[in-house]
């Protein structure tokens, strides 16, 4: 009853099987001074998180309710 699952179960195995074989055979080894000196390189290079953030503007708390001041506020 289940048999025209076969077919498709059958090519995603395979193509599964090829796409992990070519695979195995792209990834090359790096050296490991070669990825030091990256790293280093990579580390001191000025990155745009790294600038001082502005200052946080302090605002008011609010209350959800309206209230108008009674008198003038002091600077």
């Amino acid at each position: 009853m289940l048999l025209w699952l076969v077919p498709p179960v059958v090519v995603t195995l395979v193509a599964m099987a090829w796409v992990t074989w070519l695979g195995r055979a792209g990834r090359g080894e790096v050296d490991p001074d070669v990825a030091i000196a990256r790293l280093a390189t990579a580390l001191r290079r000025e990155h745009p998180g790294q600038r001082t953030p502005p200052p946080a503007v302090r605002r008011d708390r609010s209350t959800g309710i309206a209230v108008r001041p009674s008198r003038a506020t002091r600077p």
